[in-house]
């Protein structure tokens, strides 16, 4: 055989490869997509007030379980469904690690929290299409039994974003948003102009009677949310969290220690660090 030959082979052989992984991805995604239709991501017996958490979980940490167990406590809530998200249009660089690793990462964070479920419906789209929050919101609503009622639970740094989301003016109306405050936003997030500040065009937000909640240790400062339509939402704000973690920051750690999650340990569950270093992620 020629070299030329042999090198048109190679490309060739290549080629087949680069199809094969391809069709494998498509294949994953699909199966994913599969899963999340047939209910495996099923809600914890009885669930009616749900709270959907969405996020990169790029890895799951402490904070991430605090301000889920905080706002079921604040908001009675029956259970929080964790949603890693597969392609956020706000990141086009997407996740460090890959879904199925946040997915198994995250499994393995709520492991024996009976009220923390994980969900699929933020997997991602097989076309490649960015996930949009108001269109997974829609899909898990349409979900629930028929006396559910499903929150949309998310950090000060993601709301602090929301103008810029897909169709942002629609989302807290689809979901009541409740938004954990965190140290590291400073006061940023917590006050009155700030929240106004961060919302879509077209919305306006006032203060709302003490909504009828169970007592818990955690603040909530409710809220009431209007469009032009005429149509109103409640708004939650949990402003007392005193969590500073930083996934950024973790990975970061890991990387300077040569793929050990030891300096992470305090940060992050025991399993989550054992999968980080025995997948050698973050490295």
């Amino acid at each position: 055989m020629s070299l030329q030959s042999q090198r048109r082979d190679d490309h060739a052989g290549k080629r087949q490869k680069d199809n094969k992984k391809a069709h494998d991805n498509c294949d994953a995604i699909k199966r994913v997509r599969r899963d999340y239709d047939e209910g495996m991501d099923e809600l914890p017996g009885g669930a009616r007030r749900i709270a959907f958490f969405g996020g990169s979980f790029d890895p799951p940490h402490f904070g991430h379980l605090a301000v889920a167990h905080a706002a079921r406590s604040a908001l009675g809530l029956d259970a929080v469904l964790f949603a890693p998200v597969g392609a956020q249009p706000l990141k086009p660089h997407g996740s460090i690690a890959g879904f199925d690793d946040r997915v198994a990462m995250t499994r393995l964070a709520i492991a024996g929290e009976p009220a923390l479920a994980i969900s699929l419906a933020d997997a991602p789209d097989a076309s490649g299409k960015p996930n949009f929050t108001l269109e997974t919101l829609l899909r898990v609503r349409a979900r629930l039994p028929f006396d559910g009622r499903l929150f949309c639970l998310m950090g000060a740094d993601s709301f602090l974003t929301l103008r810029r989301w897909h169709r942002a003016e629609e989302v807290p109306f689809a979901a009541p948003m409740i938004v954990a405050s965190r140290p590291a936003s400073s006061s940023s997030g917590r006050r009155p102009e700030d929240l106004k500040a961060s919302l879509p065009a077209g919305l306006k937000l006032e203060p709302a009677p003490d909504p009828a909640l169970p007592q818990s240790e955690f603040e909530v400062r409710a809220y009431c949310l209007h469009n032009a339509a005429g149509e109103s939402a409640p708004f939650y704000l949990l402003p007392g969290l005193h969590i500073e973690i930083s996934a950024t920051e973790i990975r970061e750690q890991i990387r300077a220690a040569s793929g050990s999650a030891g300096a992470s340990q305090r940060v992050l569950p025991a399993a989550v660090a054992e999968y980080i270093r025995s997948h050698g992620l973050y490295r």
